[in-house]
């Protein structure tokens, strides 16, 4: 027996060696590829698995064992605005992850990495051989194409995105050599490891150079004329570039199928293309199992697309797919499919629920409405709606039980759980409520309706749109009914999510319901409902957020929370985890004192549906908004019998 077989034996006897180890450990000579992929091996249309995979592929950790190659995963999909479903399901490739736990951050597509004793500077050193999907090296020059020509760029990025910012200046990201990186700040940032593993952490890493600059004027200026006539929906490159890569949280890869991606599998199919969307493998994946197996094993994925959560419980119910999460997880359909476990050949899978609230009133409190602006800006508004609110009627009627009454707040069992923040102005007491309300809008209209200081009725337009299977046009027309209680009227208006994104990205919305994330640990790198925080799909505050992120956009916010921000800054520039704690804890009774957000629920138990067949699959799996799910492990599930 030779060395490395001696070697990969301890590994699997023993599993002495942790992953981060294991990431640096490589078996050439015995490394395998899918069966799917030899043909285009034998043909010359691909490299051999050995000159595909990096120096030092990451060695992926199993859970069952070592899994079989083939089938494809059937799963589903919103047919409007849930794009987010595919980045979390299949494009978790970061500089660093947590492993599987979400206990620890270990190397990924950095080999290694530090960070100095002050927190202000980090390297990454990339593993050799790193290859896009397309086959072309994936190196530092990518990642100095992201910072320089894209986050440095004030046409793309006018905005700096929070995570690579500290007190509002830029991070400094300097090549060392074709493999290493360094990421360096003003001031300390102990976050900033955890942030890079969660989904803002792909901004370093999905700007493949080698692409995108023939769309980039710097690079490619007298093309883009040419660029333009043959893509008349763009204005300018601007348009043009933004129309190949999101500069949000996610990659273009749903929609721009040319785009290359480090994901496990590449779409042939996109999103906006027909009734589903569909994936193969990447044949240059970088990760192995212990074996020397090249990941993943399943060789694609299709998503059913749906209009209706029902029809998603259903078609699982009658067997039409091996996976199930988003929009049917929770106790809305909870006893359908409990039911149709035999029929559709599924089991449940428990999911550990990480958001700070599964609903959320969110009054737009930069309102381009100079009334509304005013008054949605007003805490003892906001008190009054929420003490109008009858939280556990809501729960038992919509929810059958399942959560309990709570504003935005860090889940019991955190060790910073904060009692009066969960539990403020939660009562349901309309007395209360109109008599605070008398104080903000004292004069009504004949049909009982309060009157702005204009004269007319104040009315907050609602939009809502039925996403996460929680139910949210059902909780908001028990909330309409409650206001108007009180004289608050509310008009409801529902919407897809994509039409919302449209909205809430302009800043049009008056108000809107969603869940936020904060519950656990993910509190200490992602206050979005804590704060005016620029992130995903949280914008309650944008102009504030944009303020935040660069003094010199948005609109300053008022002294009251430029402390809870400089607030969150101490969090951000504590070193130890003992300081970070109790900046923490100050940060989270200063967030309560403002009272920025309504929440109604505490998370209900959560749970995901997977085929009987399907092997290495973590029961009580974490997910938050930007841990994304279950895109960490999904390349080592794997059908233990073949399927079609």
């Amino acid at each position: 027996m030779g060395y490395q077989q001696k070697l990969r034996g301890l590994v699997l006897s023993t599993g002495l060696l942790t992953t981060a180890l294991m990431g640096t450990m490589a078996w050439a000579a015995d490394y395998k590829q899918a069966p799917m992929l030899d043909a285009q091996v034998k043909d010359g249309k691909i490299p051999a698995v050995e000159q595909r995979l990096p120096e030092k592929p990451y060695v992926e950790t199993m859970i069952d064992g070592v899994g079989k190659y083939g089938g494809t995963l059937r799963t589903t999909i919103l047919a409007n605005g849930d794009q987010y479903n595919l980045t979390r399901t299949i494009a978790n490739e970061l500089l660093v992850r947590w492993d599987p736990q979400w206990k620890k951050v270990v190397p990924s597509l950095a080999e290694e990495f530090k960070a100095s004793d002050d927190a202000t500077t980090y390297t990454f050193k990339l593993r050799k051989g790193l290859k896009w999907s397309d086959g072309q090296p994936f190196n530092a020059d990518d990642i100095m194409f992201w910072y320089e020509d894209v986050f440095m760029n004030a046409a793309l990025s006018p905005a700096k995105n929070p995570t690579f910012t500290v007190a509002g200046k830029p991070v400094k990201v300097t090549k060392i050599d074709d493999l290493t990186v360094e990421f360096k700040f003003e001031s300390p940032y102990g976050l900033f490891i955890q942030q890079l593993a969660y989904g803002q952490g792909h901004l370093p890493v999905i700007y493949p150079k080698h692409y995108l600059q023939q769309f980039h004027e710097k690079y490619n200026k007298d093309g883009i004329p040419a660029l333009l006539k043959a893509n008349p929906a763009a204005g300018d490159w601007v348009a043009l570039f933004n129309s190949k890569i999101s500069l949000t949280f996610q990659p273009q890869f749903w929609q721009n199928l040319q785009l290359p991606t480090m994901n496990p599998w590449i779409l042939t199919t996109a999103y906006a293309d027909s009734d589903r969307v569909v994936a193969t493998r990447n044949p240059y994946y970088w990760k192995v199992d212990t074996a020397g197996n090249q990941l993943p094993y399943i060789d694609g994925i299709t998503w059913a697309k749906l209009d209706d959560p029902q029809l998603m419980a259903l078609k699982m119910t009658s067997g039409e797919f091996d996976f199930a999460f988003r929009h049917i997880n929770n106790a809305t359909f909870k006893s359908v499919l409990f039911d149709g476990q035999k029929t559709g050949n599924y089991k449940f899978v428990d999911v550990k629920d990480l958001p700070a609230n599964d609903a959320v009133i969110l009054l737009n409190l930069n309102s381009t409405d100079p009334v509304k602006k005013k008054i949605f800006q007003n805490k003892d508004f906001r008190i009054g709606l929420s003490q109008a609110i009858n939280r556990q009627e809501i729960i038992d009627l919509v929810w059958v039980g399942q959560g309990a009454p709570a504003q935005v707040a860090l889940q019991p069992e955190h060790e910073l759980f904060n009692e009066r923040e969960a539990t403020q102005y939660t009562k349901y007491d309309p007395k209360a409520a109109a008599a605070v309300l008398d104080t903000v809008l004292p004069k009504k209209d004949a049909e009982g309706f309060r009157l702005d200081e204009t004269g007319k009725r104040f009315t907050i337009n609602f939009m809502v749109a039925d996403v996460f299977g929680l139910s949210y046009p059902d909780v908001m027309q028990m909330v309409q009914k409650y206001a108007k209680d009180v004289g608050i009227d509310i008009q409801l208006r529902t919407t897809d999510r994509a039409r919302l994104n449209t909205m809430w990205s302009a800043n049009e919305q008056d108000a809107y319901i969603w869940n936020c994330v904060g519950g656990l640990s993910e509190v200490y790198t992602d206050p979005r409902c804590y704060m005016p925080f620029q992130k995903a799909d949280i914008f309650f505050a944008m102009k504030w957020s944009e303020w935040y992120s660069n003094h010199a956009t948005g609109e300053e916010p008022p002294q009251a929370i430029k402390d809870l921000m400089a607030a969150y800054d101490k969090v951000n520039a504590a070193v130890t985890d003992d300081d970070r704690r109790q900046k923490m804890k100050d940060f989270l009774n200063l967030s309560a004192d403002n009272f920025l957000n309504i929440g109604i629920s505490r998370p209900m138990p959560k749970y995901m549906m997977t085929s009987t067949n399907l092997k290495n699959v973590v029961n009580g799996i974490p997910i938050t908004g930007n841990l994304w799910h279950p895109a960490p492990t999904l390349t080592q599930w794997y059908f233990d019998k073949p399927t079609k």
